[in-house]
């Protein structure tokens, strides 16, 4: 009989090599099966993945999950339910233990959204003094003018730069693809940081096509872009929790707010589904009323 370990490897290429998901949504997955076996091993529960009863998960959860709020226990939950739905696609199981177990329903919370004046404090806190300034400079203006998601961002190549088309190849989740049209104004930005600045680091070997780099030639970390924006808030001392994300989702919003389709806005923000992009558009109730005072006849 297969080990824990030998079914979670399975699980693991699956989740690279068939559904395609990024090395961290894999990494997300495999954690909520290894807290599952952390718990059979510490408790010395005599059972595998093909074995293992409806009734000893629903006490794990009890006794895992109790303090927990609805939305981490919801993606608990979830990620249990793929790694068993997985078990019975391959034949090792006839059902799931989770199968009676209901996720949490939980409200979708977006985040702040950010003026264009506050984006532009946030720009204009920049210390351009520095090298690491004109760096930063570029950096946000990329994720506000093309709506990254911050993988996206610290992955973009400088081969994936085509200016004189007016666009940049974003890799998306799931190793997707798309262009994403990016403005004289961002580009002006990138290529006085890669011209000027990049240009004279010592760039580390497998690393002289990315676009960002630190200051030992190395490629940013997702938690470093985290930090450059949460100090830029902090400068201006703005009164919101912002991260990477907020400037993605002030994209949308402010694209929507001007007119834009949410089937363009779907295809620069890389949605497989119209539904995402409509759930995650959060307008004000000031824009909604000033649309029926424009456009409704009885206005």
């Amino acid at each position: 009989m297969k080990s824990w370990e030998s079914h979670i490897k399975d699980y693991k290429t699956y989740l690279k090599i068939e559904r395609g998901l990024s090395e961290n949504s894999v990494n997300n997955y495999l954690y909520d099966v290894k807290r599952l076996l952390q718990y059979v091993e510490e408790k010395e529960i005599n059972a595998t993945p093909v074995t293992i009863t409806e009734e000893q998960v629903q006490q794990f959860l009890y006794d895992t999950t109790t303090e927990l709020i609805a939305s981490s226990r919801a993606r608990l939950i979830s990620g249990l339910k793929s790694f068993f739905n997985f078990l019975m696609f391959e034949n090792y199981r006839e059902d799931s233990p989770l199968e009676l177990i209901e996720v949490p329903k939980i409200g979708r919370k977006l985040p702040d959204t950010l003026s264009v004046e506050e984006i532009d404090a946030i720009i204009s806190a920049v210390d351009l003094s520095t090298p690491e300034g004109e760096r930063n400079r570029a950096i946000v203006e990329t994720l506000y003018s093309c709506g990254l998601r911050v993988s996206e961002l610290v992955n973009l190549k400088i081969s994936d730069l085509f200016f004189e088309e007016g666009f940049i190849k974003v890799t998306g989740k799931g190793s997707k693809q798309r262009f994403v049209p990016i403005g004289s104004h961002t580009q002006k930005y990138i290529n006085f940081y890669k011209d000027s600045i990049r240009n004279l680091l010592d760039i580390k070997k497998g690393h002289e096509d990315t676009l960002f780099l630190n200051r030992r030639g190395k490629g940013l970390t997702r938690a470093m872009i985290f930090t450059i924006i949460k100090r830029l808030a902090e400068k201006i001392e703005l009164n919101k929790n912002i991260s990477p994300h907020t400037f993605r989702h002030s994209f949308a919003t402010h694209l929507l707010e001007n007119g834009a389709d949410l089937r363009s806005i779907q295809l620069m923000l890389g949605h497989e589904s119209i539904t995402t992009t409509e759930i995650y558009m959060h307008l004000d109730r000031k824009f909604l009323n000033d649309v029926v005072n424009k456009y409704h006849p009885r206005r």
